[in-house]
């Protein structure tokens, strides 16, 4: 991240001169919305804002841009001491200012105390970015920006500032802004920024192809920064140069996508854990999604194996969802589809790929690609699709959450599995049934499929209204003719890629 330093900035007393989204800003619509809205609400009294996200997900782009188009004062923090941070800070200032001499400050509270006088004549924000870093030199920040806030909240409510808090979704942040927190409770905006969904993906990359541009989100997933930065505007021609594409990119040491996945590990993470880390990552890779199975794949005990599996939850790298029909399990997947690409196929090959050609690792790596990465992410993209964007036809089930589902069955030697199912409202087990469904990447689907969910459906039956609930076949590979006719009689939705990225959305009426 870096300082907005040497570029034009409007000073405090010149107008903005326009607040549309600049064409650099992909997507993002609703977040910008939100900001601008912040920053120039007239109500007197200093208003708090925090942005935060995942690292490469735009932020900083964000906070520049609106910061830019209302005049107002950006600041981006970094690992130093409190002595340099105030005077590159005091620098900033004098430049936004267009004064010769910089400001010197003995203390945080001198300078957000120049700072918020900025928003004495009109709303503006005052953005300071990368702030877990300026805590970590300095403690007490977050306290002296409480008491700043709310000496300014007293009489006379003249001042409009509205400081902006940024920082990447790390404990810092999470602890600092928890619902607990003081400065939570004074925090009139708070902006969660996410990796773009499969479909805006799509649209990021310029893909057509729903197949490609699965495939792609498969190895990249709806990280910004992928696109432009880390490939070299490198984007395969069609599903034929995905091969291509694969080896000339994220399995080429040349590219910055090669060592990214390790950077962002290394990033987040910090040194203290980082192999338990990479193990875990591992073992999620290799398809173990409870807690017990990752413990057993590190050949830990429980408790040891929590504490890497904690650390990776609260940095957003891992995400953990509650059997949707067991709730007595919990299960965690990798939520960066670049980490799942890297620890199911790069990372066990590093030494191959440094002795031999990209292509003949990534033939060798083809099969590990579709089972352990292509395989559980479609999955992933068919639970995004179901509570997202379905219509399920069912009063008030615009909310709904889909995730994996498991049964024991004595008489079936894989169990009764579902890799999508889907319930109203926001709980995973309390809310009614609404489909349980099956996914496949790589295999066609038939006949044997739907019977394997009626199967689910009949063991359900003595615990569960299943008066809502539908049978869906999730495919990437085509389904069988009977499948189609048990589609047209009412019997299973049948949802394929195309469906997934831009068909009507699909309503199942019983």
């Amino acid at each position: 991240m870096k300082a907005v330093h040497g570029q034009q900035q409007t000073s405090v007393e010149d107008p903005p001169e326009r607040s549309a989204k600049p064409d650099r800003l992909f997507d993002r619509e609703d977040e910008w919305e939100a900001l601008m809205a912040f920053a120039g609400d007239p109500h007197p009294g200093v208003g708090l804002g925090v942005v935060m996200g995942r690292p490469r997900q735009g932020k900083t782009l964000l906070m520049e841009s609106v910061a830019q188009a209302t005049g107002g004062f950006y600041f981006c923090g970094q690992q130093a001491t409190e002595a340099e941070s105030l005077r590159r800070v005091g620098e900033e200032y004098a430049c936004y200012r267009r004064v010769a001499q910089p400001s010197h400050w003995r203390d945080w509270k001198e300078c957000l105390d120049t700072l918020l006088a900025l928003g004495d004549t009109r709303p503006l924000p005052v953005v300071i970015d990368s702030f877990p870093d300026l805590v970590a030199a300095s403690p007490a920040l977050p306290s002296v920006i409480h008491g700043a806030l709310r000496h300014r909240d007293r009489a006379p409510l003249k001042n409009r500032a509205r400081l902006l808090l940024g920082g990447e979704t790390a404990p810092v942040m999470t602890r600092l802004f928890a619902s607990s927190s003081p400065l939570r409770a004074l925090a009139a905006l708070k902006l969660d920024i996410q990796p773009l969904d499969f479909r805006a993906a799509a649209q990021l990359w310029g893909i057509d192809d729903p197949r490609l541009a699965f495939l792609v989100y498969t190895v990249v997933g709806g990280t910004p920064a992928y696109r432009h930065d880390y490939v070299g505007d490198d984007v395969p021609v069609d599903s034929d140069d995905f091969d291509a594409w694969v080896c000339r990119t994220v399995l080429n040491p040349c590219t910055p996508l090669f060592h990214e996945a390790r950077h962002l590990l290394d990033e987040e993470t910090g040194p203290w854990d980082r192999g338990a880390c990479h193990s875990v990552l591992a073992a999620l890779a290799r398809g173990c999604t409870t807690h017990g199975e990752i413990a057993t794949f590190l050949g830990q005990q429980l408790t040891d194996a929590s504490r890497a599996l904690s650390l990776l939850r609260d940095h957003g790298l891992l995400q953990s969802q509650t059997d949707g029909l067991q709730p007595g399990i919990t299960r965690h997947h990798i939520a960066d589809p670049l980490l799942a690409f890297e620890h199911a196929v790069a990372r066990p090959r590093r030494a191959a790929l440094e002795q031999s050609d990209a292509e003949t690792v990534w033939e060798d790596a083809r099969t590990d690609f579709n089972t352990r990465v292509a395989g559980p992410r479609f999955a992933q993209v068919c639970r995004d699709w179901a509570a997202r964007f379905a219509d399920w036809a069912t009063p008030g089930s615009d909310h709904g959450t889909a995730s994996y589902g498991s049964l024991s069955d004595p008489s079936a030697a894989a169990g009764l599995d579902a890799e999508v199912v889907v319930r109203q409202g926001d709980d995973h087990m309390r809310g009614p049934l609404l489909s349980v469904g099956l996914a496949r990447w790589h295999t066609g689907m038939d006949i044997h499929h739907l019977q394997h969910l009626r199967r689910v459906l009949d063991a359900l039956g003595s615990r569960e209204d299943l008066s809502r609930a539908r049978p869906a076949l999730y495919g990437a590979s085509g389904f069988s003719p009977d499948l189609h006719a048990a589609n047209a009689r009412g019997e299973v939705m049948l949802v394929d890629l195309e469906r997934l990225y831009r068909g009507a959305q699909g309503v199942l009426r019983k």
